[in-house]
């Protein structure tokens, strides 16, 4: 490990690399509000964006996405392909420790990568990506796959979380739950849930000169008027999913900066065809087509994000690989709804329940009330229950939710391959309640295509499918705004909603 000495200079303190640079010291706080109270802050097991968001200041992986996109070393210094793209070898950085001091080597990415493909792990497809690894010395390892994974390294960014062999030994599961240790920026300090989230500065962090303040508090406040107030009042630095109407009253709030971004993620209605829709009329791609058309959703989001949004034709966005603007989405045509449904032998309606999340995701709750209201008027029935975030994902995982529940996916890769494998993979995937043998077989092929003209002419070929085919009544891609301190700096947000806090600094 390089040597660390530290001096004071006109008054500031910096750090002096001995054989390198001089950087500031780690000053200020931080504080974030998450818009829900993160289910775990280890990556193998987080539901959701704020789990993400939350757990990734506290680890690394082998590599990273950088904020243009491009994919960048980070645990692993530099790395090899075969020419058939099934071989990764991974040279891996050296003198990293993780919080407790242990030694990141080898050893600890085989014992990751072997964790992480748990019978019980959340995100367990994307570890099973790669079938094997070979310890090849202390510092290198080769990944095997089966066939080429063009959006392997991406996976691994988002995914793979290395930990610490001799400590999670120690400790056990439960042991790590509560106090997770790792390599990344920030280490752990207590977890007052439904509270407050503390981290600090990793002293030994192994890039230097980062992070570059010396604490960061999250704190979960689901309603978002309350954290439009906690921007406003200076009780936060970061708030972000407020509303249209929120982000507008803040924009000439002293002190306070107003971010607006279009992201990749599409908001939805799942149909369960796996366990709780079994038998149910929405088995039949006629009812639920109706469905979609009886949604009036230019209507919705007008009326609830001040327009700021836009109607999908599908689990696509324009700016993903393959995205075909002659799919449009459906409209709102409750006549032809009816006809559609009679049409499939249900003139009278049927019954049906629907589930939401609460206080994930701005106005969900209101957009799905009104999705409720909409059927009704085509003669569909739905009794809606909304509930706690946490528990509602622990049931999605479970596949334990009602015959339709609503919920929303972000992609980080520049295309949909996670989205539409995480939601339409069947019982191979946590949060999927849908399987078709034609999308299943498509979602294959495209997964093993290293060429990108290739894999956009099947995605355009899924698109048709999935309008005539409909697993979801297909929402809006949304905008999102975020509020800012002035005094946080170098703070960008990217279109998944995820963020590395690490070159994130606090004027005093």
């Amino acid at each position: 490990m390089k040597k660390w000495l530290t001096r004071t200079l006109a008054g500031l303190v910096i750090m002096v690399v001995a054989g390198g640079g001089v950087f500031a010291e780690p000053r200020g706080t931080l504080r974030v509000a998450l818009t829900s109270d993160p289910n775990s802050l280890d990556l193998c097991y987080g539901a959701d964006r704020n789990a993400s968001n939350a757990g990734w200041r506290l680890f690394n992986s082998l590599v990273v996405v950088n904020d243009d996109g491009l994919i960048e070393p980070a645990l692993a210094e530099k790395w090899e392909v075969s020419e058939d793209g099934k071989v990764y070898t991974m040279y891996l950085r050296k003198g990293v420790k993780f919080h407790n001091g242990e030694d990141f080597t080898a050893d600890s990415v085989v014992f990751s990568w072997n964790r992480g493909r748990g019978n019980d792990v959340t995100w367990r497809k994307k570890w099973d990506i790669v079938k094997a690894i070979d310890k090849i010395d202390e510092y290198t390892v080769r990944l095997h796959l089966e066939a080429p994974y063009p959006l392997l390294l991406r996976q691994v960014s988002y995914f793979w979380n290395i930990v610490p062999e001799g400590y999670l030994k120690e400790v056990g599961e439960d042991g790590f739950t509560k106090h997770p240790v790792g390599t990344g920026p920030f280490r752990f300090v207590e977890w007052k849930k439904g509270d407050r989230l503390v981290y600090e500065a990793n002293p030994d962090y192994w890039e230097p000169g980062k992070p570059r303040v010396a604490r960061v508090i999250f704190r979960p406040i689901p309603e978002s008027a309350t954290r439009m107030a906690a921007i406003k009042t200076g009780e936060m630095d970061i708030v972000s999913r407020l509303t249209a109407e929120e982000a507008a009253m803040l924009k000439n709030t002293p002190d306070v900066k107003v971010i607006e971004y279009p992201v990749d993620r599409v908001f939805y209605i799942t149909f369960n065809n796996l366990t709780s829709g079994k038998g149910l009329p929405t088995e039949n791609a006629l009812v639920r087509q109706a469905m979609n058309w009886a949604v009036d959703m230019e209507a919705i989001i007008g009326a609830l994000f001040n327009g700021h949004g836009r109607p999908v034709s599908g689990f696509f966005v324009p700016s993903n690989l393959g995205y075909d603007e002659t799919v449009k989405p459906f409209g709102y045509d409750p006549k032809k709804a009816r006809e559609l449904l009679k049409q499939a032998g249900y003139a009278d309606g049927f019954d049906i329940e629907l589930a939401a999340p609460t206080g994930a995701y701005s106005q969900f709750e209101q957009v799905c009330e009104a999705i409720q209201g909409y059927l009704s008027e085509v003669g569909i029935r739905v009794k809606l229950t909304l509930m706690e975030s946490g528990k509602y994902w622990d049931l999605e995982a479970k596949k334990e939710l009602p015959p339709l529940f609503g919920d929303s996916w972000s992609c980080r890769e520049g295309e949909p391959l996670e989205r539409l494998e995480g939601t339409l993979g069947g019982w191979k995937q946590s949060y999927s309640s849908w399987f078709d043998p034609k999308i299943d077989e498509m979602l294959t092929k495209v997964a093993a295509m290293p060429d990108e003209n290739q894999r956009a002419a099947i995605y355009r070929q899924l698109q048709a499918y999935m309008k005539d085919n409909p697993p979801f009544i297909y929402l809006y891609q949304p905008m999102t705004f975020e509020a800012v301190s002035t005094r946080v700096k170098n703070y960008r947000p990217r279109a998944a909603e995820d963020y590395y806090l690490k070159d994130v600094s606090i004027d005093q």
